[in-house]
């Protein structure tokens, strides 16, 4: 046989001859061969291994993150080079495959002549031994083929190589990737939206909401102002004399009011002012709406029903605990909107806030739970796949198709296909395959912190994870622990990188708190979305299913709670670039030096030593609170909260700052259980937002407040909480005067009835701030006739409401000197005073206007000023000078709009011979006794509670 006889053009690809083929076995395998053999690099066959769908996708997310922040020309001109790179280098891997693939056809017929010479193509019995045929003709064709391919071995025809294929599918993805998009970037920067947006121009538009409208609160300031933060599609869009019908991705900022019941797909009108989004923003433009919406079409069927799954969740836990009630829906259906604020704080200290975020985990657990329900009805595995499949569909409706939704719910859909057919499951493929499809059909996913959390964290559990247990249970853990620690581990250490990229923090309570919170996760999803839908049905019947799920989320919330109490919970790190890069370096120097077995002894010893020091030295070496502390002033933002010493386990709050979870967290830290009377110098949301906090799980005997209702709106919703709360509502006067353990409170401003100062209602509000005077002494004995708890009780004109007789036989309570005479009532006997330790002077938010008054009126002399107004610029020298205090300790946040602490006030606090002090640089701030008098101990920046 000649070289003629064999062809010179076999299809690419085809790695392994047809089963049908003389020489091959039934299974399509050669004699003497059990297996086909594995691929060579540079030879074809099938390209195998996480780079054949990894790469591609990696590339695809690169390139949307790149060009989502350039110009549509840009991704035009990325798109055609790639495209004409993978043209170029498929035809040169075409050229040179035909090239190789003739030289081994050459090779081939070489030696077949020379094992069947032109005399001996009849004679099959001179065919080398173990490659007779058993007759001739076509049995001796197939013969010298079986020995041609017994010949070669694992040669096989060169297709290109796996490289190069994998080089062909990130080019295509590319391209594919930059037009899709150019083609977004250029819908989002052109046309009359982004045109009108430029000119900065007032419309009227309308628009269909995407996703469920975001609440934001507003961090400080006077009054409460929330935000609602709408992605929506405007449709029409109307200014003076121009009217577009349009088809764009816009962003809406407004007022919080109406917003909250809307649901996505409704369609509303607005008005308002068009802003450009911005750089790399998938949206057209940014509209600042004016006023209400106003709803002029319904939601879709499906919608509906997501929403009433949604209400009747939240309805039925309404039996729970407020922190209860409020993760149980964000847990299960990403439903945050009554989450507590402590609650939230920790959860993101201890490295549980994902749990907020719907993810794989809550899809898998009711994907899990469908299946074993469809296996117990005797469904088959076809069916039963479908079932997950469409259960997993309704719970992302139910659940919004986040960016982690959707991610979970294409792998999970593929890994359903591949149980339904039988095929084997590649979770790698799987996810790179889910990331490519994915940023192609949006690639804005590509810049999303949630998108890139939950592939990362998805990719160490598939990656990473399988190692490391098999490392643990070869020594002797047991399996379902190490799969634990594997899987946990595996993921933070996926996420780390990210994290510290986003916010410069390393988490390092999260591997513990995510052990001892994941086993309440399953059992809390499966009974929350099992009551959700049951609700609309039962809200009675959905409640018996609500209340052990109530057991797994407390689990949860006590976790969080004490992994945030302890020391170094979260660490300082530096943040972006940097941060990551230095963080890859220690991983580097950490495997390095624990290649060696004595080596890893030698650091778990000092891991476990740094731990020991951390949970059990530190406390002692550098405790919180600092022994025989008198003042606390929290770190709580841009805001004041203060903590007077009551005795052990007890105190007085003077301002509660902007938010609930703070003020919670510095009284926790305090170890205060009881809070015998708090003051609320003013009604401004920095004073007075935190008060839930302060309430929370501690007995309170009563609040004083300002005779100022300015501004109104602040003033009824605390009225309305001490209403709820049954804590009755006292309103200063100059004279009151309470002593709680070391320290005596004393009122001195503001007059009543005096007339409203400064410009505008912020300065008339911060004028009539509470002013207060602390004096605090040393250790004395209670005179006879005098409990030693009627020595520490709150007093107040008159007596405490029926409602709060448990309370005052609690904490005591008698007239106040002075007020109480006014009342007809007898003062009570006032035990004696130890020796003076010294005084602060508690100014709350006063301004000129106010400090001058006080100045007039005559100012004690303390130690300890808290400056007024967070340190702003309206101070009154006379003011500073007259209170001779040594220290000035300034609550502020580290970022705010007014400029405080005001550079002026500084300098003139520090001429008058004042030491700053400030929490935006120091974190929280004690005032402690000492021998020589009083000292001043900051706690630092990163600490936490504990």
């Amino acid at each position: 046989m000649t070289a003629a006889d064999f062809p010179h053009d076999l299809p690419e690809g085809r790695d392994e001859p047809r089963q049908d083929e003389p020489g091959q076995d039934e299974a399509g395998r050669e004699p003497g061969r059990d297996e086909p053999e594995q691929d060579e690099p540079g030879r074809g066959g099938a390209v195998s291994g996480p780079a054949a769908l990894a790469a591609p996708a990696a590339a695809s997310w690169l390139t949307a993150l790149v060009l989502l922040g350039c110009s549509a020309v840009a991704g035009a001109g990325v798109a055609l080079a790639a495209a004409v790179a993978g043209a170029v280098l498929w035809a040169v891997t075409r050229a040179v495959a035909r090239h190789r693939n003739q030289a081994a056809y050459l090779s081939q017929a070489a030696y077949l002549n020379q094992v069947a010479g032109p005399d001996q193509v009849a004679d099959p019995t001179q065919a080398p031994a173990g490659e007779r045929p058993a007759a001739g003709g076509e049995e001796w064709a197939g013969a010298v083929g079986a020995a041609f391919r017994h010949r070669l071995g694992k040669q096989q025809w060169w297709t290109g190589g796996a490289a190069a294929r994998i080089a062909l599918a990130v080019l295509a993805s590319v391209a594919v990737t930059a037009a899709v998009t150019a083609c977004m970037v250029h819908r989002v920067t052109t046309g009359p939206v982004p045109d009108l947006a430029r000119r900065d121009v007032t419309v009227t538009a309308e628009a269909e909401i995407t996703d469920d409208p975001r609440i934001r609160p507003h961090q400080g300031g006077m009054s409460r102002r929330e935000t609602a933060v709408v992605r929506a599609r405007m449709l029409l869009v109307s200014a003076a004399q121009e009217r577009y019908a349009v088809d764009v991705p816009v962003v809406l900022l407004a007022p919080a009011d109406g917003w909250r019941p809307l649901l996505p797909s409704q369609r509303v009108r607005v008005r308002g002012r068009l802003r450009p989004a911005e750089q790399g923003e998938p949206a057209a433009a940014v509209m600042l709406v004016r006023g209400r919406p106003e709803p002029i079409g319904a939601p879709s069927a499906v919608q509906r029903a997501a929403g009433v799954l949604r209400a009747g969740l939240r309805e039925a836990s309404d039996v729970l605990p407020d922190d209860q009630r409020g993760l149980l829906p964000g847990l299960v259906v990403g439903d945050v909107s009554r989450l507590d604020e402590e609650v939230r704080l920790d959860l993101a200290t201890a490295g549980l806030g994902h749990l907020t975020a719907v993810s794989g985990t809550n899809l898998a657990i009711v994907a899990g739970a469908v299946l074993v329900l469809g296996r117990f009805a005797g469904l088959p595995l076809a069916l039963r796949a479908v079932v997950v499949v469409v259960a997993m569909m309704a719970f992302a409706v139910v659940a919004r198709p986040s960016p982690s939704v959707l991610r979970a719910l294409v792998m999970g859909t593929v890994a359903a296909v591949a149980l339904g057919t039988g095929r084997t499951r590649d979770g790698v493929a799987a996810l790179s395959a889910t990331v490519l499809g994915l940023v192609v059909f949006d690639p804005g996913l590509a810049r999303q912190w949630g998108f890139a959390l939950s592939v990362f964290a998805t990719g160490g559990i598939l990656i990473l994870a399988p190692r490391w247990r098999d490392r643990l249970t070869a020594r002797r853990v047991p399996r379902l622990l190490a799969e634990a620690l594997a899987v946990t581990a595996a993921a933070q250490a996926a996420v780390t990188p990210l994290l510290v990229l986003m916010s410069g923090h390393l988490d390092l309570a999260a591997i513990p708190a995510n052990l001892l919170a994941e086993p309440a996760v399953a059992p809390a999803t499966v009974l929350g979305f099992g009551a959700a839908v049951i609700a609309p049905v039962s809200v009675d019947l959905a409640r018996l299913l609500v209340r052990p799920a109530g057991w797994a989320v407390g689990w949860i919330i006590a976790v969080a709670q004490r992994a945030a109490d302890l020391p170094f919970a979260s660490a300082q790190w530096l943040g972006g670039v940097a941060g990551v890069a230095a963080l890859a370096a220690a991983a580097v120097a950490g495997w390095l030096v624990l290649r060696g077995r004595a080596r890893r002894r030698l650091v778990v010893a000092l891991a476990a030593g740094a731990l020991l020091a951390g949970l059990v030295a530190m406390p002692v070496v550098s405790p919180w609170p600092p022994p025989g502390w008198l003042l606390v002033v929290c770190d709580v933002g841009q805001g004041d909260a203060l903590v007077l010493a009551a005795g052990p386990g007890r105190a007085v709050v003077v301002d509660a700052g902007p938010q609930p979870g703070p003020a919670d967290r510095c009284l926790r830290a305090l170890g205060v259980r009881q809070v015998p009377l708090v003051v609320l110098t003013h009604p401004h949301l920095d004073h007075v937002g935190g008060l839930p906090g302060v309430l929370r799980r501690r007995t309170v005997g009563a609040v004083v407040v300002s005779p100022s209702r300015v501004p109104e709106g602040e003033a009824g919703r605390v009225s309305a909480q001490l209403r709820t709360a049954r804590i009755p509502e006292w309103q200063a006067v100059p004279g009151m005067r309470w002593r709680f353990g070391p320290s005596e409170i004393t009122v001195l401003a503001p007059e009543p009835g005096a007339a409203p100062q400064g410009p505008g209602e912020g300065a008339t509000a911060n004028n009539a701030s509470v002013v207060l005077l602390v004096r605090w002494f040393g250790p004395r004995t209670a005179p006879r006739g005098l409990s030693a708890a009627q020595s520490d009780m709150p007093t107040a004109p008159g007596d405490l409401p029926a409602a709060q007789g448990d309370m005052a036989a609690a904490l005591g309570a008698v007239a106040a000197p002075g007020a109480a005479a006014e009342a007809g009532s007898r003062p009570a006997p006032v035990p004696p005073l130890g020796p003076t330790l010294g005084a602060a002077l508690l100014a709350g938010d006063l301004e000129t206007e106010a400090q001058e008054a006080l100045v007039r009126r005559g100012l004690p002399r303390v130690d300890v000023l808290k400056v007024p107004h967070h340190g702003s610029s309206r101070q009154a020298p006379a003011f500073l000078a007259a209170t001779g205090a040594r220290a000035a300790l300034i609550s502020v946040g580290a970022v705010n709009d007014y400029g405080h602490p005001a550079p002026p006030t500084l300098r003139r606090l520090r001429w008058l011979g004042m030491r700053p002090y400030r929490t935006d640089l120091s974190g929280d701030i004690a005032v402690v006794a000492t021998a020589n008098g009083l000292a001043v101990v900051v706690r630092g920046k990163g600490a936490r509670a504990g």
